[in-house]
């Protein structure tokens, strides 16, 4: 049986950069965002779904998903939203599985942005991890990695638990309002404390 490690936080709180630093110590890690991009790319598992949901509207020439679209409308209408997680919760479920077969590290990280909101993994993680900062880096953060503006990635955020309950919920929890190399050595301690654990699992 694996270590996994569900990797959690909200918009801007750098959970890519911890994976980041978690693959480059040799741990494997699933990015369901990643593989969210594959279904919904030109001939991927949902479009045929998402077409048939929400119209050609939402698809672009070359048969992908029109990602600006999709995103202005479920952020403005929650049912929209309720019914494209339908469609792809599972589908990001199913492969997140079948990857975690496939893994050969130590223990195995696992970025679910959704983690909380959507409870599907908890059968899968045996512990999560929550990336966390302040409000205002959260904000400059996602707008300057992102085409978002600062009324979006309030949208977004208002979609998303709220920090006190991530951290409520956080059996492990990375603090990252300081310089990347202070995200680093949080990484490296947390790193360490999963091989001594490896043990208990």
């Amino acid at each position: 049986m694996h270590l996994v490690i569900g990797l959690t936080g909200g918009i801007g709180s750098g959970k890519t950069s911890t994976a980041k630093f978690f693959a480059d110590l040799g741990i494997n890690v699933i990015d369901t965002d990643e593989i969210a991009h594959k279904l919904t790319q030109a001939k991927g598992t949902a479009i045929f779904s998402i077409q048939k949901s929400f119209g050609n509207n939402f698809i672009t020439a070359d048969g992908a998903l029109d990602r600006n679209k999709m995103r202005d409308l479920v952020f403005s209408d929650n049912v929209s939203l309720r019914q494209l997680e339908a469609i792809l919760h599972p589908l990001i479920r199913k492969e997140t599985v079948r990857l975690i077969e496939f893994t050969s590290s130590p223990y195995i990280v696992i970025v679910v942005p959704l983690l909380l909101e959507t409870g599907s993994y908890r059968d899968i993680v045996q512990r999560i991890l929550v990336v966390d900062c302040d409000e205002e880096n959260q904000v400059t953060r996602a707008i300057k990695r992102s085409e978002l503006n600062t009324q979006q990635v309030h949208a977004i955020m208002d979609t998303q638990v709220s920090r006190q309950e991530r951290l409520e919920h956080a059996d492990d929890v990375i603090v990252n309002n300081m310089d990347i190399t202070h995200l680093q050595e949080q990484v490296e301690i947390l790193h360490q404390k999963y091989l001594n654990l490896l043990n208990e699992y």
